[in-house]
């Protein structure tokens, strides 16, 4: 507790320092402020119905990544998944079409116009998502609309709206990258988790101390224990795939010199890090979207995908994550292209032939390091389906894993990574490594 209070002042005594987290309190309270402005025209005071349709299954994931906007009827309603999703598809276009594989490798320039076609299709996404939404509220809100409008003419502007409030959260997402600290995205996606977690922590203890079968104190106490032990498995996962690598390839693929240094190839024991459930996630939004958020006269296999602890959906899901890890470490570590810069910079595997062989030795490698990591992220992901096997409020059963423990573990852990080093920039220790100790680091990473 001291070293984090003499953290705070520390932070506090560098000016560039803090103005960035002054900086990133502002915009994120306009991010909180905005997601209880409800859409022009909508009555607040009508919403009941929907909020308790938003309470459960896939419905609560699309509340909670929205920090509650979605439920209040916001103009920040449809939030920043938009914009990841057309990020995914942009990801998924680098690696099949030419044309933007070509793009990709053209740097800053190229990066440029990957972000433009990104955010292009952000908007087309938001107007076909709006629509959608708005459709939905129409159901679960009949008689919210302020008398003498009609939905068809309420649907044209509030699609508008809509689509400028994720397009202003996304702003709002970048500004914080370069002005404030962290990955302003992503600090966006946490905000809105952390938003829930107290109503959620408070009505999953009212349920334990009410219900006769609850188990009380006990049962409560077990469940902080695991969400706990989660919690420390998805710290691992997260930092393991920045620290172990690195130990990992000392013993394994040898070394190679630049400027008399000795360095190592860092090959990643789970180089996918989160973005496998993230991926998979997307595609399990799907059902949504095919049935226009109707999921009264839906099939069975249909209801199933809605429901985030249904088996069918799991299974999916499962299955979803395991093949994303594949394909994204694929994507992301290319063993012939590592093979040829080990050989230009005299690089070798002991025992190995340079070139075609070692491409092979390295694919091999990770392909088995793959299998057991895709495992432990799909585990960690299904745990709120487990934990509602415990009797677990859907709410809270969210935080036990998934996209959003992992969302919070990761993003919490670049921040302060972010902070520590300003604060070692003007030689003070930071709250995760002491300055020396940091410094001393001097591993390349690909």
């Amino acid at each position: 507790m001291k070293k984090f209070i003499e953290t705070l002042k520390n932070c506090w005594r560098i000016e560039d320092l803090r103005q960035r987290l002054l900086i990133t309190i502002l915009f994120v309270a306009i991010y909180r402020f905005g997601s209880f402005v409800v859409l022009p025209g909508i009555n607040p005071s009508l919403l009941e119905k929907l909020q308790e349709q938003t309470s459960g299954g896939l419905m609560s994931l699309l509340d909670m990544f929205s920090g509650g906007a979605f439920s209040n009827a916001s103009i920040f309603a449809l939030g920043i998944m938009p914009y990841i999703s057309a990020s995914i598809v942009m990801q998924l276009l680098a690696v099949a079409v030419p044309y933007f594989q070509k793009m990709q490798r053209e740097g800053e320039s190229g990066r440029k116009k990957i972000n433009w076609y990104t955010r292009a299709l952000t908007v087309v996404i938001l107007l076909f998502q709006a629509p959608s939404y708005l459709t939905y509220l129409k159901m679960q809100t009949e008689g919210a609309l302020a008398s003498g409008i009609s939905w068809s003419v309420f649907m044209v502007p509030a699609t508008v709206i809509l689509a400028a409030g994720s397009m202003f959260v996304l702003w709002l997402g970048e500004r914080i990258t370069d002005k404030g600290v962290g990955n302003g995205v992503s600090l966006i996606i946490m905000i809105g988790i952390i938003a829930r977690f107290p109503q959620a922590f408070i009505q999953e203890i009212g349920s334990r101390f009410t219900a006769i079968t609850g188990g009380g104190l006990v049962m409560f106490i077990v469940e902080i224990l695991v969400l706990y032990a989660i919690v420390c498995a998805a710290i691992l996962l997260v930092q393991g795939t920045r620290k172990v690598p690195v130990q990992y390839a000392k013993r394994l693929v040898g070394n190679k010199q630049y400027g008399g240094a000795r360095q190592y190839v860092p090959l990643k024991l789970f180089a996918a890090n989160v973005m496998p459930i993230i991926f998979a996630q997307a595609l399990m939004f799907i059902p949504l979207a095919i049935v226009r958020y109707q999921s009264e006269n839906a099939s069975y296999v249909v209801q199933s995908l809605m429901d985030n602890r249904s088996l069918l959906y799991n299974i999916i899901y499962v299955v979803l994550i395991i093949a994303f890890t594949y394909f994204y470490t694929a994507i992301t570590l290319n063993p012939t292209q590592m093979a040829e810069d080990m050989k230009r910079n005299n690089g070798f595997i002991p025992g190995i032939k340079p070139g075609k062989d070692t491409a092979e030795y390295i694919d091999g490698i990770m392909s088995r390091l793959t299998f057991p990591g895709s495992l432990f992220i799909a585990f960690i992901a299904v745990m709120p389906a487990l934990a509602g096997l415990l009797n677990v409020q859907q709410g809270f059963s969210q935080f036990f894993g998934g996209t959003s423990l992992l969302i919070l573990v990761g993003v919490v852990i670049d921040t302060l990574q972010q902070i520590e080093s300003y604060l070692m920039m003007r030689h003070y220790d930071g709250l995760l490594n002491s300055g020396h100790t940091r410094s001393t680091t001097s591993v390349s990473a690909y």
